[in-house]
């Protein structure tokens, strides 16, 4: 049986299927870029309805990429789906404090979730470059922290999953006013949000 083999022949034939079957739509090359990727991830051609791109965020989150960025994010799992090599390139790096022992210990003393904890950490230390796939809570506690002027968002990637939380998160943070993508309603999830990363970097990075 003749099959392909080689990963970015399998990614570009990917893509041209995807490009075939999701139909018309409105999308420019870039936000374009960042749908196709999702799909491609997931097998799921829902999410060109449901992944909201804030006008001029695609830029925003570029410039702050451009820069050498220090992202955060709620799970292991993205940050392992994150292109490190991109990152390298670009002087970026991702960090995921939910396992940190401190964080943990702090969770547990104040009733809270570690991902609630680890958020907090990465606002002391300055982060503003936010990617959520797990914790609607996290991005809640975002929120209140944006609010009460002690965090600084540059960008903001909302993309929880689940039932507790989850849509209701997402809703909450799109009325703040800061650059953000989000994936509405319950669905979501870490490996989407790597994706959705991995889309941005690939628009300034050169994958060859």
């Amino acid at each position: 049986m003749e099959y392909i083999k080689k990963p970015m022949d399998i990614e570009v034939r990917s893509f041209e299927i995807i490009g075939e079957e999701m139909g018309e739509h409105n999308f420019s090359e870039r936000e374009l870029s960042i749908i196709k990727r999702t799909i491609h991830t997931t097998a799921d051609f829902e999410y060109k309805d449901i992944v909201y791109i804030r006008e001029g965020s695609i830029d925003a989150a570029l410039e702050v990429l451009k820069k050498g960025t220090t992202i955060y994010t709620d799970t292991k799992m993205a940050l392992s789906g994150i292109n490190k090599k991109a990152l390298e390139s670009l002087g970026c790096k991702v960090v995921c404090y939910v396992s940190e022992p401190e964080v943990a210990q702090i969770a547990k003393e104040r009733g809270i979730t570690r991902s609630m904890a680890g958020l907090e950490k990465a606002v002391e230390d300055g982060v503003e470059f936010f990617v959520f796939g797990n914790a609607p809570t996290a991005l809640f506690r975002l929120k209140e922290l944006i609010q009460e002027g002690k965090a600084n968002a540059k960008f903001i990637l909302g993309a929880p999953i689940g039932f507790v939380g989850a849509a209701e998160s997402k809703e909450e943070i799109e009325k703040l006013d800061i650059p953000m993508i989000t994936v509405r309603g319950r669905k979501g999830g870490s490996t989407v949000a790597a994706s959705i990363v991995n889309a941005l970097m690939y628009m300034i990075v050169d994958r060859s």
